[in-house]
């Protein structure tokens, strides 16, 4: 599970090697495609973050935009809104040539499928699936009560005789 606020940068260590589909190439000539899907009403946002890849996970990196109109998923770009619980899969896409994370070079969606290229990506399938538990900032939910005075006379409730 990714735990993330909204409006704000998100930073996951999400276990990825394990499930590696495309073997015959480096680390370094691995992207992901990551899809969040909204539980409460099914919109679907792609990105690429910017990940680092070790032996076991990768970190990735998804930088906010707040104007939905600048969002740009092919560099870490989100703008996930409303709050609350996301699924998300993480696709593996992989290049045989110089590795360009651009509209053209590599799939906007995990069936995408581009000209039969070295330099362009193939998303070789999903490695694995959570929920990105996205809350709201701080402050911005809080429970709020009205303080009442003291009442001056005496509070009982009758009942019965």
């Amino acid at each position: 599970m990714i735990q993330g606020f909204t409006e704000t940068n998100i930073s996951a260590n999400i276990s990825t090697e394990d499930n590696r589909i495309d073997t015959s190439v480096s680390s370094t000539q691995i992207r992901f495609l990551v899809k969040f899907i909204n539980d409460l009403d099914g919109s679907i946002v792609y990105c690429y973050p910017t990940s680092t890849i070790f032996n076991r996970y990768s970190v990735m990196n998804f930088t906010y935009e707040s104007v939905l109109a600048n969002v740009n998923f092919y560099s870490a770009g989100i703008h996930l809104l409303p709050s609350g619980h996301w699924k998300y899969e993480v696709y593996e896409v992989s290049w045989i040539g110089t590795v360009t994370v651009i509209l053209g070079k590599a799939p906007a969606t995990e069936t995408d499928v581009l000209s039969v290229s070295d330099t362009n990506g193939v998303v070789q399938g999903i490695v694995t699936k959570g929920i990105l538990n996205l809350t709201e900032k701080a402050g911005t939910e809080q429970v709020q009560y009205n303080q009442h005075p003291e009442p001056s006379e005496d509070n009982f409730i009758y009942y019965g005789q």
